[in-house]
């Protein structure tokens, strides 16, 4: 480098030049943000053909401190050390940490400790599929406080783990419970299909949007608590008055279900992670909602053509692999007069509403949001308003 751009900084974080959790730190805040912006509409041209009516991004407020969870992988070395750390750029190597600044102080703080406690077990790390722990996962009520620990391993051969779990519950408590995920199948898939629960409970409680959840070990929740909240007047906007039902697809525990369920939808969400459903009911009976949200357990593109018939909206949150092609066949099947569709990729969002928005769909493409739920990485997430014509 001959000399900086006005747009470099320092990173924050010593790990920088080596880790790849995080890609764009040596950008200036400011910089981040026009970079994303230009970013989403770029992709949204190139592979959906879309000049579509994009917002300014939501910045978010801090782009450190910000993540209520973390997943963490491990590694011991030939001499015994025990490694916890992201991935090397672009490869399968761990750089060694004990901090990371991107995580809630309240979990970050917590890494040290833990790795030396593990160090000290003499537990088998999995090299290779042949068994041991894979990754340490925390998990953080942004507005509560509290704190969810989970190993993730190839077995359950951990002697004396039980003990542990009842050591760290005493020793922090924000600490409510401590989990063992069992992944023996040699995949990129982080989490197996079994959790354990160890000792305490095997979910925290979060406030979100004033309302009350539970958020187990193994479901999904949105990394920026405060981001998400801020979606939720989006979601209203997108979606209108409240004029009768509303599908919400993905639904995980109903993060967005039960706002909109107070607003005043009858909602109706299909999700099919078991767990996540059987959290989504307790939460819609914790908060007085079970009349008005209703859940099921299955896969979006074989429930959507039932549950389409006689809906006024639909909301969309799918994971990164955006829409399968019978999810994309039931919506143009029976188009809901109004969608939401909230997106982790661009690139698939693209790809999605050139289907339902392009010139033979049956959507008009009404504004996009980009939404920075990821400072200092390369991530975007988008809301995508649209009306059936």
């Amino acid at each position: 480098m001959l000399s900086p751009s006005p747009g470099r900084r320092r990173p924050p974080c010593i790990l920088a030049d080596h880790c790849g959790g995080c890609s764009l730190q040596a950008f200036a805040d400011e910089h981040q943000q026009q970079w994303k912006q230009a970013s989403v509409a770029a992709t949204l041209r190139r592979l959906g053909g879309l000049t579509p009516p994009l917002r300014p991004l939501l910045a978010a407020p801090a782009g450190l401190g910000y993540r209520n969870r973390a997943v963490i992988p491990l590694e011991r070395t030939a001499a015994g050390q025990l490694r916890a750390g992201y991935y090397r750029r672009g490869s399968h190597r761990i750089v060694n940490l004990n901090h990371c600044p991107v995580l809630d102080p309240r979990l970050d703080r917590l890494i040290a400790p833990l790795k030396r406690d593990l160090e000290a077990s003499d537990w088998p790390i999995d090299r290779h599929g042949a068994g041991g722990l894979r990754h340490l996962a925390l998990r953080l009520g942004v507005n509560t406080g509290e704190v969810l620990l989970t190993l993730i391993s190839a077995d359950a051969d951990l002697p004396g783990l039980a003990a542990y779990a009842e050591d760290w519950m005493g020793r922090w408590p924000e600490l409510v419970g401590v989990s063992l995920n069992l992944q023996p199948q040699p995949t990129n898939l982080l989490l197996g299909p079994e959790t354990r629960n160890i000792a305490g409970r095997g979910w925290l409680e979060e406030r979100f949007g004033g309302l009350s959840y539970q958020i187990g070990a193994d479901t999904f929740f949105q990394v920026h608590t405060q981001q998400a909240e801020r979606v939720l007047p989006m979601l209203q906007e997108a979606l209108g008055p409240a004029t009768g039902r509303l599908v919400d697809a993905y639904c995980g525990i109903g993060t967005f279900s039960l706002p909109l369920a107070q607003a005043g939808w009858c909602v109706h969400g299909i999700e099919q992670h078991t767990a996540a459903v059987a959290l989504a009911r307790r939460n819609a009976v914790a908060n007085c909602l079970a009349a008005r949200a209703t859940f099921e357990e299955g896969l979006v593109g074989e429930r959507l053509p039932e549950r389409l018939m006689g809906a006024q909206a639909l909301l969309l949150d799918p994971p990164r692999k955006g829409l399968d092609r019978r999810d994309i066949g039931a919506i143009l099947a029976d188009p809901p007069a109004l969608l939401a569709y909230l997106s982790c990729d661009a690139a698939t969002l693209a790809r999605d509403l050139a289907s339902l928005a392009g010139a033979d769909g049956p959507y008009h493409l009404d504004w996009l949001q980009p939404i920075d739920f990821f400072p200092n990485t390369s991530h975007v997430e988008v809301l995508a308003a649209l009306r059936r014509r």
